[in-house]
């Protein structure tokens, strides 16, 4: 097994024809090393690469996020975390980020408090109020 950054993860999953030489590197890494450890923060990461500069839609960033949680080649740091968060990302509207705080203050049995009024529409959250 080894880790892998964003970058690399990225390049695995995404055919970016402007990094073709990258794209097949990363492939071929990956495919050798057989077992990727994926962490939490390349997690966070690699939702915002895709949102925000591959400009992909939520569904497919789902599709993506689904293919790492069942795909037996990828190890999930903190994984039922990361599957709590799915879950919620899945049926609401804030940010995948967001919602592995909230299931990292939930396992710790705390309330969320938060400014963002999407992400406090989800159980165990309270917005903040501005004075």
């Amino acid at each position: 097994m080894i880790a892998v950054d964003t970058n690399v993860l990225i390049r695995a999953i995404v055919d970016d024809p402007e990094q073709p030489a990258q794209v097949k590197s990363s492939k071929a890494l990956i495919k050798k090393a057989g077992e990727i450890f994926i962490s939490q923060i390349v997690q966070v990461e690699t939702v915002w690469v895709l949102e925000t500069v591959y400009n992909l839609k939520r569904n497919k960033v789902l599709l993506v996020l689904d293919t790492l949680a069942l795909n037996s080649a990828y190890t999930i740091e903190h994984e039922h975390l990361f599957f709590e968060a799915l879950a919620m990302f899945r049926k609401n509207t804030a940010d995948f980020a967001d919602y592995l705080i909230l299931a990292a203050a939930q396992k710790e049995e705390l309330v969320l408090a938060t400014f963002d009024k999407r992400l406090s529409k989800s159980s165990g959250v309270k917005l903040v109020q501005q004075r």
